[in-house]
Order: C-alpha cells, then sequence, then structure tokens
C-alpha cells in the first residue's frame, strides 16, 4: 500500500466515482490524536505490503475545500482523524480518533 495524497476537490471526484474500494484517511497535523493515528497507520502499512487498496491521505487543515468535499461526497460528518472505506460513491465504512485501525479495516475486505 503507498500513500496517495489528496490535494484538488477533482481527485475527490474521481475517487467519488469509482466503483472500486478505496481507503481515505482525514488528517490533521495540528492534532496530537491525528498524529498518533496516523504514526500507528504508516506502521501498519508497511506490516501489508500485498494489500492492493488505494490508501489516500488529506490534510484537513491545508486542503479544507477537500476534506469538505470528502465529507460532503461521502455524506459523513466531518471529523478528524478519520478513516474513511469509500466504494461506489458511498462510505460502506468509517472510524474515527481511537477507533482507527487498519488491521480492522482491511478485515473489511475479507
Amino acid at each position: 500500500m503507498n500513500w496517495i495524497t489528496i490535494n484538488s476537490t477533482e481527485e475527490v471526484e474521481q475517487i467519488y466515482k469509482s466503483s472500486e474500494y478505496a481507503i481515505i484517511y482525514k488528517h490533521s497535523p495540528r492534532c496530537m490524536t491525528s498524529l498518533m493515528a496516523y504514526r500507528q497507520l504508516k506502521s501498519d502499512v508497511n506490516t501489508v505490503p500485498h494489500v492492493d487498496v488505494p490508501l489516500y491521505i488529506v490534510d484537513v487543515v491545508n486542503n479544507r475545500s477537500e476534506s469538505m468535499s470528502i465529507a460532503n461526497s461521502f455524506n459523513v460528518q466531518h471529523e478528524s482523524p478519520q478513516l474513511l472505506v469509500v466504494k461506489n460513491g458511498e462510505c460502506v465504512f468509517d472510524a474515527s480518533h481511537e477507533d482507527i485501525s487498519l488491521h480492522d479495516t482491511l478485515s473489511y475486505f475479507q
């Protein structure tokens, strides 16, 4: 799994239109909980290189419009940190704060 940074609302629209699963992590560099979740996710990603699901990240501070586009497009309340599993324009799973776990999220695909 490789991190893909979301830098435009057009990228959010492409994810929204995709029929494939994707994982989106909404991250705030100003929040200690978000920093801890990000550190754990980075560690977890290294243990599952065989997983072929795009993993997107958006900085909710520097990319506010993209973050809000995600919340609006997938009809979820904006939170940070937040992890979403999306497919076909729908959020099929989300977790926030201490509930974020890549391994729990990946079990959704099995």
